[in-house]
């Protein structure tokens, strides 16, 4: 009986050995995790979440290249991050695919998307999907808004319709990014975000 229960004690501990090194899901009210790491941004410049950040906040959104629903997302993308930007919140995409990064989620494939999507923010190589784990984020696109005071503030999707633009009735982020700029409690500050899985190495 002893064997048996040391055998299935050591068994235990090396599956969790095998397992990714991920911290738990972040709640509304969390501080902004890894913001003094930097990461290489598509203009090849090093920047860090902490140093993106501007007066307002900052918003992280996980993003990728050939995402299905990242395509389909394009525009909305677009007008939420010009938005945020507008209103003097640094924006940042975060591409942790480290699964492809030899291949579509290259850094050279990331600096033509983000040409091709006129991006005016940060695109940045999340390297071994520190920020990706640090953040508990899972799909792209998967949204993390933090106050002035680098206080998460609303996570989730950017409206209630990834698939179907035509079908959104609730712009998700933009209602959170209007009453956090008013001083005003999010009032759903944690929705369900749909998109294709960050491609981790295992």
């Amino acid at each position: 009986m002893l064997k048996a229960t040391f055998y299935l004690s050591c068994c235990t501990v090396l599956l969790s050995s095998f397992q990714p090194n991920r911290e738990a899901p972040l709640e509304p009210g969390a501080l902004l995790p890894k913001s003094e790491i930097t990461c290489m941004d598509v203009s090849g410049k090093e920047i860090s979440l902490g140093a993106a950040k501007l007066t307002n906040g900052l918003l992280v959104i996980f993003g990728s290249n050939e995402c299905p629903y990242m395509q389909r997302n394009q525009d909305r993308l677009r007008h939420i991050c010009g938005f945020a930007r507008k209103n003097n919140i640094g924006v940042v995409i975060v591409n942790s695919n480290e699964a492809a990064r030899n291949g579509k989620e290259s850094f050279a494939a990331m600096k033509q998307y983000a040409a091709t999507q006129q991006f005016t923010w940060y695109y940045i190589v999340d390297k071994n999907a520190l920020l990706a784990d640090a953040f508990d984020a899972n799909h792209t696109p998967e949204c993390f808004l933090f106050d002035k005071n680098s206080r998460l503030a609303y996570k989730g999707g950017i409206d209630d319709s990834p698939g179907n633009p035509d079908a959104v009735k609730a712009r998700l982020l933009q209602n959170a990014i209007n009453e956090m700029l008013a001083g005003k409690a999010v009032t759903l500050n944690s929705t369900h975000s749909l998109g294709c899985n960050i491609k981790r190495n295992l």
